[in-house]
This record gives structure tokens, C-alpha cells and sequence, in this order.
């Protein structure tokens, strides 16, 4: 894979920039579209609009997400470029959040879930009415004058069943013959006027604009089949003089039409289900918040928090909207948030998320991001917006949807031109059926879905999981990588100092009073390895006098006055510039430096009185994570500004065999790039402003979600915990979704490439077979079902650690 460095839209960004002009970008609903050829030519009409930048449109959401520069074209032109091929489209509502456009989103489908299920239900209600008054009709003599059921399937189904029905209702085969033919003839108009009417207006719309589509093949199968009936209906003299039997088709036009819609609304559930993960995310948020205003406590809707609101929250109670704690402490379940099942301490000044479960203590805490600005409402949109973006690979199902019905059409001509000339007995019949059976087998739709069903499946596992992925293209890429790149600090360290090692130079001073002297020292200190130091004193339980005379040496440490006693802490430069000697504590201090620790001396009173040593502990998780990836056959390399020592004892530490040491952020940029030039396809996974070149400049950038938002903005991937096992699940989920995108891809094919041969006959010289259009239509709705079905199955992966 090539190295993804400037993209399209980001040269595009840089000149509006540059210009002083701003990105627009927005997302529109479009109604009608049902398969691969409707997306698609929505998709090329927007590509050919002057501004326009990107387009994607999504057969799954439908919707069209397009970037444009405004200066060139608008929101409202865009929109009567999406009308002018023949769908609807309509500019969202302002100020919608993204709950606003889910729960907007849902009704829909629920809605059309609704209106399937009927129409299919009473579509299938009249087809076995239908099929009940034919069997009369083929045991009447009259049934040449009348017509008798053509449908091969049909007429076996029938003749099977119908010396029961004469037994059990004998009055309907004394019912005159004309009566059931018209009755039919009523029955199927009333059927394809109502539930099947949409097929007909949206293929007369895509008519009108020079197009065709799957409605294009169902409208004009059945259309055929039913005109060919009523002819027969209404003139069968006109067919019995020309040696032609006067045959209909209405059971089978109606039995079409049941099964179709069946598949739609079976398939409009499993749709509804590849956005479950976002919904479960959705209804996690608190109806009520419960505000302290005055000194009276008073149950809310969360949509009236204020900035600034004090918020109280009980045990067993999820948190209401984000905020900082200000009294009481707990153990908050931020599993939804990073997939983490250990609740987390909270204290004071700590960080609380709306929708996460307090689980055991009570606490008061300051509302601070609300709305459309609060965690869960942007996870949600991030994950709205990747469920918005194609993959690379759905260039394919494109490319054939874009000439898939012409080619069908035109197969089905040809069909029934051979069949006439070819068949040895009732050429039309046989001709007519081939011809409807091609027209009605064959599936857009499976190709159109095969995609964006996995990949809203795949990215609503990965929120379960604590994986923010950005869109289809991060996800195929992720599955392709062959490198990961990792920082140190932050990524397989903790991220911040701490004391490893305490060593007291003899026993006239115990840990315990040297900690809590070093600790008072470095109390005023604003060092980084000062605050490690404050830290473990206070986790030692000593107590911490105050300071006098503090005094700081850049470069070397600091020294001053605690509890009388002078006290210096530093490295071997300052102990020289106090004339102290560190050799008692040479060979520890040498050993200590060679695991990659800082060492710091301390002095008290004039005299050496001990070394401390100060280091970013690896994290507990990396070493089995980095063990992981390279079973799954990953290089790993890690890539730090560390000097060489202390990046080879991290990468001991941690497992990594390639260590990459000394470079700044450059020269991050400029190995990514060496790699690529390899032929490497590699994910960098960094947390900090200064890896956000690399982690852009990456194939696949991966950001700990602890990190610096520009790091985070960056990345296609954000880990919502700091722990690389959650790039192990990221790789481990893209393969599993790139293997269910080509089995979906490979399914869809080989059902048109096999079916529609078979519809037109190709089995019949070999093993007398026929497809029936009745069995043809139930292929067709068995194929969209079985795509959506197989893309659910993402939903039980299960990362291995």
C-alpha cells in the first residue's frame, strides 16, 4: 500500500487555508435509494458538481456526507444535484446533535421496518388468495378460454394441492371461471398499487432521468408479466387464433412482489441491528440529573444543566453530563467509555464522564461540557461520521453497479429471444418466464450493502471495545498493516516518573526519614522528577515539613532547609559543587543507570545520604500486547527521543527487538517514511503533540486516547484507554471485518454471476431445469438478507489477548 501522506482533501484544505477561505462540509439525508445502482449514481453526479472535494454515500445510513468548498458551491445546490437524480433531499435540521440525528435516524427505520412488515404481510396474504382461486382455473375445461397459471413452480404447487382444496371448497370450483380470472386480475392490480407501488414510481423516476436501477428490473419483470396476463385476460381469442395459449401470470406477479418485500423488511430489521452498538450507547445517557440550586436539591432534565451546575451523584447511579469532581470519592465503571471492566478510583479534581456508573461512594461534582460538546456526544458523532465513509474496497461493487442493470436488461432480451426461436414447445412461455426470471433474480442490492453493513458493525463493536475508528478507509488499511510503530513515553510507558528505587547510604538514616526530607525538599519544586519524588513520599504515609531557603540549580537539582537540617538532591554535578563524593554509592548508582533509571543523589548536612532512582515504568499490559502483535506476525519497532541506554532497557522491558532512539519529532516523520519506502504498510501509535506529523504521515495512525487532542485529531484510530492491548483488538477486528467485507463481496458476485445464467435457462439442455420467477424472487430476497446476516456476525468477535 502506498504511504498515506497529503490527501486530496487535504491539499484542498491547505489552499482554502491558505486563501483565507473555510472547508464545508455536511451530511444529507437521501430518500429512495435501495441498492448499489442508486448510491452510486448519486456518488457520481455529486463528484461532477464544481467544490465539490469528497462525496460519500452511504446505501446503509442514507445519506450523502460531502466536503466542498463554499466559495464554488452550497448546502441547497448540493441538494437539488442529489433531486436532480431522481431521489429526495432535504438539508438537515439546524442545530440537530448527534443524538438528535440518531434517534432521527432510528424512527426512520423503525418506521420503514413498519410499513415492510405490513406490506409484506398482506402482500403474502393476497398471494395465497391467489394462488387458492388459480387452482380452480387449471381444472376447469375452460381454463384455455380464461387462461391457466403459467408459472412452472406454480402450476406444480397447485396441481399438488388441489385435490384437497376441492375437497375442502368445493363452491370455489363451481364459481364461474371469468369471476376468477377478473377477481385475480383485480386482486394482483391492487397489490402492485399499493404494496408495490414504490418499485414502479422509483423506476419511472429513474427513467426520467436517463437511469435504471433494481426497481428498473422488478418494475419492469412484473409490469411485463402482469400486462401479458390482462391480454390474456381480457382478449384470450386474440392468442388462441395465433396458436398461442392464453396463459397469466398474476400468482406469480403477486407472489414476487410478497417475497421481495418480504426480503426488504427482513432485511430492514438486520439493519437496524448494525447500529445497536450506537443506540446502547445513546440510551446509557441519564434522563435526569440531580442539581444542588440554593441548598435544595432538585431532579432535572439533563437538558437544563448548566455549565457550572453542581451535580450529585449516588451510588448504583450513572453520571448525568461531564464534569470534575468537588467532594466524596468513588469507584466510577467507565466501560463503556474504554471498554475497561475495572472501576476507576475518583478523588476530588479528577475527571467524570456522563453516562459512566458510579459504583460504590456519593460525590458532588461541577458540570463543565455539556451537549453536543460532551464525551459521549462526540464519541457518537465520530462514530456516526465513520459510519458515514466508504472503504477503499467498495470501489468494486461501484464499478459493476454502475453498469449492472443495462447488462441485465440486456441479458434478459436476449433470454427470450432464444427461447422463442429455440424451444421446442410453447416458445412464448417459455420465453416470457426466462425473461422475468433474469429480471427479477438478479441483485443489486447484495453488492450495494455488502460494505457498509460490515463496517457499521465493525466500528459499533469497536466503541464496545474503547476503539474510536475513523471510517471504512481506516479500517481496511488497519487490517493491512504490516509494521506498528510504537512511542515510548505514554504509549509503552506509564507516561509519567515515579521512584523505583530508594538506597540509603548507611543506616544512620532509614528510608522513612530520607523520603520525608527529600519529599519536603522537593514540595516546591515544580521539576517533573520532583513531583515523582513528592508522590512516593506521601504514598509512604511521612510526613512533609515545610522548606526554607529553596533554592534551584538548573541542570543539577536543588537544596535547602528542612527541619534544620540542610538537605541537596541532584545529580553528580551538584553533589560536586557542594564538594560532597558520591563514590559509596558508585557501583549502585552505575547499576541503576544501566536499567535505564535517573539517578538522584542526596545530601544531608554536608554528607552523601543516599540515591534515588526515578523512571517511567513500563506499563503492566505492554509486554503481553507487544507479544501479541508479533504472534499476529507484526514487526514491532519502537520509536522514541530517548537516548539509546534508556530506550534499550524499556524495549528489554517490554519485549520490542527494534528500537529506533534519539530522534525528534523529524526524524519520527522520516522513519515512518523509510518504512513506506520498504514497501512497509505501518500504524504509528503515539499519545503526544510532538508524534501528530507521524501518526498523520502513518498508513494507520493510532492514538492513546489519554493523549493531546492535536495527537488524537491526527489519528484514524483513538484507543479510549491507555493500553496497547487496544491496538491487538483494532488489527485483530480489521481483519475480521476485511474477511466479512469479500466473503459478503465474493457471495454477491457469485449469486448474480451463477443465478442469472440459471434464470435464463443455461441448466435446461443439460438437466431440463427452469427457473421459476416465483423461486428466482425468493433467491433475490434471500441474497440481501444473508449479507446483512453475515455482516452481523462482527458483532460477537471478541478480541484474544
Amino acid at each position: 500500500m502506498a504511504a498515506r501522506q497529503i490527501t486530496r482533501r487535504d491539499t484542498a484544505a491547505a489552499a482554502r487555508e491558505e486563501g483565507g477561505g473555510g472547508a464545508g462540509t455536511v451530511t444529507i439525508p437521501v430518500s429512495g435509494m435501495t441498492c448499489a445502482a442508486c448510491s452510486g449514481r448519486v456518488q457520481r453526479a455529486l463528484e461532477k458538481e464544481g467544490g465539490v472535494e469528497t462525496a460519500a454515500v452511504n446505501l446503509m445510513l442514507k445519506n450523502a456526507t460531502i466536503a466542498y468548498d463554499p466559495a464554488v458551491t452550497s448546502a441547497e445546490k448540493l441538494v437539488e444535484v442529489i433531486r436532480g437524480t431522481g431521489y429526495g433531499a432535504d438539508l438537515p435540521a439546524q442545530g440537530q446533535t448527534a443524538f438528535d440525528e440518531q434517534a432521527a435516524q432510528d424512527a426512520a427505520q423503525a418506521e420503514e421496518y413498519r410499513e415492510l412488515r405490513l406490506k409484506a404481510g398482506v402482500s403474502l396474504a393476497a398471494a395465497l388468495m391467489a394462488m387458492i382461486a388459480s387452482m380452480p382455473l387449471m381444472a376447469s375445461e375452460a381454463h384455455g378460454v380464461h387462461g391457466q397459471v403459467s408459472d412452472p413452480f406454480m402450476r406444480w404447487t397447485m396441481e399438488w394441492l388441489s385435490p384437497a382444496l376441492a375437497r375442502i371448497a368445493p363452491w370455489l370450483y363451481a364459481t364461474p371461471t371469468w369471476i376468477l380470472s377478473y377477481g385475480l386480475l383485480v386482486l394482483t392490480a391492487g397489490v402492485m398499487g399499493w404494496a408495490g407501488a414504490h418499485f414502479y414510481t422509483r423506476a419511472w423516476a429513474a427513467f426520467r432521468h436517463h437511469s435504471a436501477d433494481m426497481n428498473t428490473l422488478i418494475a419492469v419483470g412484473t409490469g411485463a408479466a402482469f400486462a401479458y396476463s390482462v391480454a390474456a385476460t381480457v382478449a384470450p381469442e386474440f392468442f388462441l387464433a395465433r396458436g398461442v395459449r392464453p396463459d397469466v401470470y398474476y400468482e406469480a406477479v403477486v407472489f414476487i412482489i410478497a417475497l421481495i418485500l418480504l426480503g426488504n423488511a427482513l432485511e430492514s430489521r438486520a439493519k437496524r441491528q448494525t447500529s445497536s452498538a450506537l443506540r446502547a450507547l445513546i440510551d446509557l445517557q441519564p434522563k435526569t440529573a440531580r442539581v444542588l440550586r440554593g441548598e435544595t436539591e432538585a431532579d432535572v432534565p439533563v437538558e437544563e444543566v448548566r455549565a457550572g451546575d453542581v451535580v450529585l451523584v449516588r451510588p448504583g447511579e450513572r453520571v448525568p453530563v461531564d464534569g470534575e469532581i468537588l467532594s466524596g470519592s468513588s469507584a466510577v465503571d467507565e466501560s463503556m467509555l474504554t471498554g475497561e471492566s475495572v472501576p476507576v478510583e475518583k478523588v476530588p479534581g479528577d475527571r467524570v464522564i456522563g453516562a459512566t456508573m458510579n459504583r460504590t461512594g456519593a460525590f458532588r461534582y461541577r458540570a463543565t461540557t455539556l451537549g453536543s460538546d460532551s464525551v459521549l456526544a462526540q464519541i457518537v458523532r465520530l462514530m456516526r461520521e465513520a459510519q458515514g465513509t466508504r472503504a477503499p474496497i467498495q470501489w468494486l461493487a461501484d464499478r459493476v453497479s454502475a453498469v449492472f442493470v443495462p447488462v441485465v436488461l440486456q441479458i434478459s432480451i436476449v433470454a427470450f429471444v432464444a427461447w422463442y426461436l429455440a424451444a421446442d414447445a410453447a416458445p412464448g412461455v417459455r420465453a416470457f418466464a426466462a425473461a422475468v426470471a433474469v429480471l427479477i433474480i438478479a441483485c443489486p442490492c447484495a453488492m450495494g450493502l455488502a460494505v457498509p453493513t460490515a463496517v457499521m458493525v465493525a466500528t459499533g463493536k469497536g466503541a464496545e471495545l474503547g476503539l474510536l475508528i475513523k471510517g471504512g478507509e481506516a479500517l481496511q488499511r488497519a487490517g493491512d498493516v504490516t509494521t506498528v510503530v510504537l512511542d515510548k513515553t505514554g504509549t509503552i510507558t506509564e507516561g509519567r516518573p515515579a521512584v523505583t528505587d530508594v538506597l540509603p547510604v548507611d543506616s544512620e538514616i532509614a528510608e522513612a526519614e530520607l523520603l520525608s526530607l527529600v519529599g519536603s525538599l522537593e514540595a516546591s519544586s515544580e521539576h517533573p522528577l520532583a513531583e515523582a519524588i513528592v508522590r512516593r513520599a506521601k504514598e509512604a504515609g511521612v510526613t512533609l515539613a515545610p522548606a526554607e531557603g529553596f533554592q534551584s540549580s538548573t541542570g543539577r537539582g536543588a537544596a535547602g532547609v528542612v527541619g534544620g537540617r540542610a538537605v541537596a538532591i541532584g545529580n553528580e554535578a551538584l553533589m560536586a559543587d557542594h564538594a560532597i563524593s558520591v563514590a559509596p554509592l558508585a557501583d549502585a548508582a552505575a547499576r541503576l543507570a544501566r536499567d535505564a533509571r535517573t539517578v538522584v543523589y542526596v545530601a544531608v548536612d554536608g554528607a552523601l545520604a543516599g540515591v534515588l532512582a526515578v523512571a517511567d515504568p513500563v506499563r503492566e499490559s505492554s509486554r503481553g500486547a507487544i507479544a501479541r502483535l508479533q504472534a499476529m506476525k507484526l514487526e514491532v519497532v519502537m520509536l522514541t527521543g530517548d537516548d539509546p541506554r534508556t530506550a534499550d532497557a524499556v524495549a528489554r522491558t517490554a519485549g520490542v527487538t527494534r528500537v529506533v532512539a534519539g530522534v525528534l519529532p523529524e526524524g519520527k516523520l522520516d522513519e515512518i517514511k523509510r518504512l513506506q519506502t520498504l514497501g512497509e504498510v505501518v500504524a504509528m501509535v503515539g499519545d503526544g503533540i510532538n508524534d501528530a506529523p507521524a501518526l498523520a504521515q502513518a498508513d494507520v495512525g493510532i492514538a492513546i486516547g489519554t493523549g493531546t487532542d492535536i495527537a488524537i485529531q491526527a489519528s484514524d484510530v483513538t484507543l479510549m484507554r491507555g493500553d496497547l492491548r487496544g491496538v491487538v483488538e483494532a488489527i485483530a477486528l480489521s481483519r475480521r471485518t476485511m474477511r466479512t467485507m469479500r466473503q459478503n463481496l465474493f457471495w454477491a458476485f457469485v449469486y448474480n454471476v451463477i443465478g442469472i445464467p440459471v434464470a435464463a435457462g443455461a441448466l435446461y439442455p443439460v438437466f431440463g431445469l427452469l427457473l421459476s420467477p416465483v423461486l428466482a424472487s425468493a433467491a433475490m430476497a434471500l441474497s440481501s438478507v444473508s449479507v446483512v446476516a453475515n455482516s452481523l456476525r462482527l458483532r460477537r468477535f471478541q478480541p484474544v489477548h
